[in-house]
């Protein structure tokens, strides 16, 4: 990601309702499973290492950029700078791997999720976010440094020829998507930017609301995998 995403996200990620109800989703997750250690990899400037450590985790943040780790050791946490492709990290350390919004940066995707795979112990699990549907493709993509958006198809290839075991696969921001791909036909950059409170507040209201339905299995804007390494 590039340098000025990096500080608009951090300056933004504490107040936006996309961020703030991803890391609710997240949160869900995590108290599925016992803590234990865990590593953030494209943790940016570590908005989401900081749920892990709230929810008891012993989490180090790991991304490639300098600037990021910088962001993250000056909010109190446990920060590397390291490729996904090449993780400093030993194999089969690591009970759970985040990685939220990170593959889809990374031309050689197989690379980062056979890092995922190795360094995680047996039984230990990875959580994935990706944004999904290439017909959603738009200048916002580019401009935040994506290379593609994933099909669930795509999305469990690449995570299985890892050898890893896919548990869940559900789609999130179902309710907003036919506002997303109105908004980004007409995008001219990044999304990463202030919303009026009211707004705001609309928009977190209707991702709490789709907490509740069923919609997970229809086309969102993102998708989330849960996947296990075997014994």
């Amino acid at each position: 990601m590039r340098t000025q995403e990096i500080r608009r996200m951090t300056a933004l990620e504490d107040g936006h309702w996309w961020y703030r109800e991803r890391r609710a989703v997240l949160r869900a997750e995590l108290r599925r499973l016992r803590p234990g250690r865990a590593l953030d990899i494209g943790a940016g400037g570590g908005g989401n290492t900081r749920v892990l450590v709230e929810e008891g985790w012993d989490a180090t943040a790991a991304d490639c950029s300098g600037l990021a780790v910088e962001v993250a050791r000056d909010r109190g946490l446990r920060a590397v700078q390291a490729d996904a492709r090449d993780l400093p990290i030993e194999s089969g350390s690591v009970d759970l791997v985040t990685a939220l919004d990170v593959l889809e940066h990374i031309e050689e995707d197989y690379l980062a999720t056979e890092q995922i795979a190795r360094v995680l112990r047996p039984g230990g699990r990875a959580l994935i976010a990706v944004p999904c549907d290439m017909s959603l493709w738009s200048a916002h993509d580019e401009a935040v440094g994506h290379v593609r958006r994933y099909c669930r198809d795509s999305l469990t290839g690449v995570v299985e020829k890892a050898g890893l075991r896919v548990e869940r696969l559900w789609s999130w921001n179902v309710l907003l998507r036919p506002l997303v791909a109105r908004h980004r036909r007409s995008s001219m950059g990044s999304d990463l930017e202030r919303v009026p409170p009211l707004i705001n507040a609309a928009l977190s209201a209707v991702v709490m609301l789709e907490r509740r339905l069923p919609v997970r299995s229809l086309r969102g804007v993102t998708l989330f995998l849960c996947a296990r390494r075997e014994s």
